[in-house]
C-alpha cells in the first residue's frame, strides 16, 4: 500500500520513455565523424538502391564503448574510406529510382527487442528479435509511424515505430535499428502523432494493465516511488493506474485519481465494473493506494480480482477485499470518466 511522495527524492531516470529492450542495455555511442558520414550518406545510399547490408560494416564499426556495452560488434570492422563515401554519394546522386527492398532492410543491435501488435509500446507482444545474440536479426519494414511519444535506450531516442514484415510481423521501435537516425531512411511514414484518446474501452485498459505483469523480461515491473518504467510512467501504484488509463506521463498521484473529476467520479460498490478503481486517498505516501477492479470472484461479492502495483512486489494480479465489508474500509470505488458511463 505504498504510494509515491508528493515531492520524491531526486532521480536520474529520464522521464522520457525508455525502450523495451529487455536485455540489451547498450548505448549507441558513435564517433562524430562516423555519425556525420552515416547521417549524410546512408539515406542517399538507400535511395540509390545500395543495400544497407553493404553498409553494415561501417554502421557496426567496433569502438571501445560498443564492446563495453555488450553489443558484440567486432573491433576489426573496416570503416569506409573517404573516397568510398564520396563514390557512394555520387552514385546516389545520379540514381533516380528507389529500390524498396534495399531501403527496407536494416541491421539491429542489442538483444531481446519486443515486437508489438500495434504502434504502441504498451500493446501486446507478438514476438521478439535478437533473442539470443546482439544484432543477430535484420529487419525488413514497409512503413513507419510517428507515434509522437519518445522512447530511448541509452543516448538513442525516437518517436517512430516501424511496421516490420520480417523476421516477425508487427511494430518495432526504430531505436532497435542500428542506424544513427531517429527514423528509417527510405521507408514511408504513415499517420501522425496520436494524442491520448478520451474514450477507450474497459478491456483496452485491462490489457494495458496486464502488460506490466511480464514487461520486465517476463517478470513484473518492480515497484518504485522515484523511478519511471520504460514507457515513461512512474513505477508506483498511481503511476501504474495512470499508464493503464493512458494519462500523461509520468502519471498523477493517488489523490489526483480520487479528486480530479476530469479523471474519475465516485460510484457505489454495487456499481463496480471491470476497469473501475478502488482508492485509499487518505494519509501520506506510505499508506495511500489504488487498485484496478477486474471482476467479482463470487455471487456474494465477498472478494474480487484486481491489478495493482504494490510495494515489495511490483505488478500483481490477485484476489483482494479492499473496500468491502470486513476489508480495508478506507478504499472507495471510483469510475474513470473516459468510459463515458
Amino acid at each position: 500500500m505504498y504510494e509515491h511522495r508528493t515531492t520524491h527524492t531526486a532521480d536520474t531516470t529520464n522521464p522520457t520513455e525508455t525502450l523495451e529492450s529487455t536485455g540489451g542495455g547498450a548505448h549507441r555511442g558513435r564517433s562524430p565523424l562516423r555519425r556525420t558520414m552515416l547521417r549524410k550518406v546512408l539515406p542517399a545510399v538507400a535511395a540509390a538502391g545500395i543495400g544497407v547490408a553493404g553498409f553494415a560494416g561501417f554502421a557496426h564499426g567496433g569502438e571501445a564503448s560498443d564492446a563495453a556495452a555488450g553489443r558484440g560488434h567486432a573491433a576489426t570492422k573496416t570503416a569506409l574510406s573517404r573516397d568510398t563515401v564520396s563514390a557512394l554519394t555520387a552514385r546516389a546522386a545520379n540514381t533516380g529510382a528507389i529500390r524498396k527492398a534495399a531501403a527496407a532492410d536494416f541491421p539491429t543491435w542489442g538483444t531481446r527487442w519486443v515486437v508489438h501488435a500495434t504502434a504502441d509500446i504498451n500493446s501486446p507482444s507478438v514476438g521478439m528479435i535478437n533473442k539470443s545474440a546482439p544484432g543477430q536479426d535484420r529487419i525488413t519494414a514497409d512503413y513507419q509511424v510517428d507515434t509522437g511519444r519518445k522512447v530511448c535506450e541509452g543516448s538513442a531516442c525516437s518517436t517512430y515505430m516501424a511496421h516490420i514484415t520480417g523476421p516477425v510481423t508487427g511494430f518495432l521501435s526504430v531505436v532497435a535499428v542500428d542506424i544513427p537516425e531517429d527514423r528509417l531512411p527510405g521507408v514511408p511514414v504513415q499517420g501522425s502523432p496520436q494524442p491520448p484518446q478520451p474514450g477507450g474501452s474497459r478491456q483496452e485498459m485491462l490489457n494495458r494493465a496486464a502488460t506490466w505483469l511480464t514487461a520486465n523480461n517476463g517478470a513484473q515491473v518492480p515497484y518504485s516511488q522515484a523511478k519511471v518504467w520504460k514507457d515513461g510512467y512512474r513505477q508506483d501504484c498511481s503511476g501504474y493506474v495512470s499508464m493503464a488509463l493512458g494519462l500523461p506521463t509520468p502519471g498523477t498521484n493517488t489523490v489526483g485519481l480520487a479528486t480530479d473529476r476530469n479523471i474519475t467520479r465516485p460510484i457505489s460498490l454495487g456499481e463496480l465494473t471491470p476497469g473501475d478503481l478502488l482508492i485509499d486517498a487518505a494519509g501520506d505516501n506510505n499508506n495511500r493506494h489504488v487498485v484496478i477492479f477486474e471482476k467479482w470472484n463470487n455471487d456474494a461479492h465477498s472478494s474480487y480480482t484486481a491489478f495493482e502495483q504494490r510495494g515489495g512486489h511490483g505488478t500483481d494480479h490477485r484476489t483482494l477485499t479492499y473496500g468491502l465489508p470486513g476489508g480495508d474500509a478506507e478504499f472507495k470505488p471510483y469510475r474513470p470518466v473516459k468510459f463515458g458511463d
